[in-house]
């Protein structure tokens, strides 16, 4: 079995067809939803997934991230490791151009 090609800035998600993602007000938090039960998100988690749109890449998902919080450190590396953690759980697919 190969590992799948590491994620770049390049690259477009979109959530799996299996889940939804939704705020939970009873949470506080963002869940995925999928037929056999919920994932609680923590903040960062959900802030990255919510811009998981099949249409922005993971450079564009950056930049915004980038804009909405201004004063956290450097956090590419952060949220490409999310991101690749989402993929091998099932959670994102990428998208072809």
């Amino acid at each position: 079995m190969t590992s799948p090609t590491p994620v770049s800035r390049a690259d477009v998600f979109g959530l799996s067809k299996l889940l939804r993602l939704q705020w939970e007000e009873a949470q506080g938090c963002y869940v995925l939803l999928y037929p056999e039960g919920m994932v609680k998100l923590n903040g960062s988690a959900g802030e990255i997934l919510r811009r998981v749109d099949g249409k922005q890449s993971v450079d564009g998902i950056l930049g915004d991230l980038r804009q909405a919080f201004p004063d956290a450190p450097d956090m590419e590396a952060d949220v490409i490791a999310m991101l690749e953690a989402a993929r091998e759980r099932g959670w994102i697919e990428r998208k072809d151009g």
